[in-house]
């Protein structure tokens, strides 16, 4: 199995379309049996998790799927009908060497022990929670610190927030060059550990989870060419 990251960047006139697929992609995605998990998922810039980070231009897919279907679903009607809204494709194939926490009840991540001990390429980092509604207001007020020091970090080459709702459903999936990057700011950043220190005290979440990935092919990219 493989993890492949699919990002749609398209015109302000196709989102419409794109909330469409959104709410329909759902039940092709479900009867692929190539597919393990997936998540269909809105982006935005993660400042502070609330409706106005959203990026209604931005829009992505995260699925695990057998690697030989993979050529065979990347020409889907499904995935093409993005292609014909976006502007700009790109997709992150990845596969997962850490992965930590529950996703919709699950563990959607089949570990590469292997490639865990050997890899030292760039990796793909994938966090997301499902906040407590009681606790929304402290954790959108302890937010900004952890952001700004993940965007000023050494090492993160980009970052972006996701969410599977407008509210409640959050989450950050960012690039590295290394390993040891990734490491460096979840286990040594100041603002990264004090907010590890009040999730554990004022117990935030119902379910989390923290994911990386070696990053193995980025094709295409989100910025459209002019």
């Amino acid at each position: 199995m493989i993890t492949v990251v699919y990002l749609w960047r398209i015109h302000n006139r196709n989102i419409p379309r794109a909330i469409v697929h959104m709410a329909t992609n759902r039940f092709a995605l479900k009867r692929n049996e190539a597919i393990s998990f997936f998540k269909l998922i809105g982006t935005g810039t993660g400042e502070t998790f609330t409706p106005r980070d959203a990026d209604p231009t931005l829009w992505a897919l995260i699925v695990t799927i057998d690697e030989s279907a993979l050529d065979q679903f990347d020409q889907s009607p499904m995935i093409n009908s993005w292609r014909k809204i976006a502007v700009a494709e790109e997709q992150r194939i990845a596969r997962p060497i850490s992965s930590h926490g529950l996703w919709s009840g699950a563990q959607p991540f089949t570990v590469d022990t292997e490639l865990a001990k050997s890899w030292d390429g760039k990796v793909l980092a994938i966090t997301r929670a499902r906040i407590k509604w009681r606790k929304n207001v402290r954790f959108w007020r302890a937010v900004p610190p952890v952001i700004t020091s993940l965007r000023e970090c050494e090492g993160v080459e980009s970052a972006i927030g996701i969410g599977e709702a407008p509210l409640g459903l959050q989450g950050t999936m960012s690039i590295w060059n290394s390993a040891a990057a990734v490491r460096e700011f979840a286990y040594k950043g100041a603002a990264h550990s004090a907010a590890i220190r009040e999730t554990q005290q004022q117990k935030w979440y119902s379910e989390e989870l923290f994911a990386r990935f070696a990053l193995i092919e980025v094709r295409g990219s989100i910025t459209p060419t002019k």
